[in-house]
């Protein structure tokens, strides 16, 4: 079972990047939950990031598979990445653009995470089963 981080813990950043590439071949289950941590920031300023897939580590699409909504503030959002209709990924990484406005120093800072963690098959098994009874 898939438990990483595409951005490690306490990562700094006042520009955009690239996080390193993952390998989800392994993964039993192509449903993972993604966990966006800001743990720091500076006024008036904005993080946005976004989760490429690539078949060899290497040459990454031109556009993401998912997207976390743009974020000001510190705090936790969960994103769910379902590669089902992607079955070409084999690797995923995040990127990150970073942008400041206003007064003061006009270089972004944030301090940040973010976590990949695979959905085990059987959990998915039992949400679908509970949501078509319920439907």
């Amino acid at each position: 079972m898939i438990d990483t981080f595409l951005v490690a813990e306490n990562t700094v950043v006042s520009a955009k990047g690239d996080g390193a590439a993952v390998d989800v071949s392994a993964a039993g289950s192509r449903v993972f939950l993604l966990t966006l941590e800001i743990a720091k920031i500076i006024e008036q300023e904005s993080l946005d990031v976004s989760v490429y897939g690539s078949t060899d580590g290497a040459t990454w699409g031109t556009k993401p598979i998912v997207a976390f909504p743009q974020k000001f503030y510190r705090g936790q959002t969960p994103l769910l990445l379902d590669l089902t209709q992607n079955p070409e990924a084999k690797f995923v990484r995040a990127h990150w653009e970073v942008a400041r406005w206003g007064r003061g120093v006009e270089t972004p800072m944030f301090e940040f995470a973010v976590r990949l963690k695979e959905i085990p098959a059987d959990v998915l098994r039992e949400v679908a089963a509970e949501a078509k009874s319920l439907a």
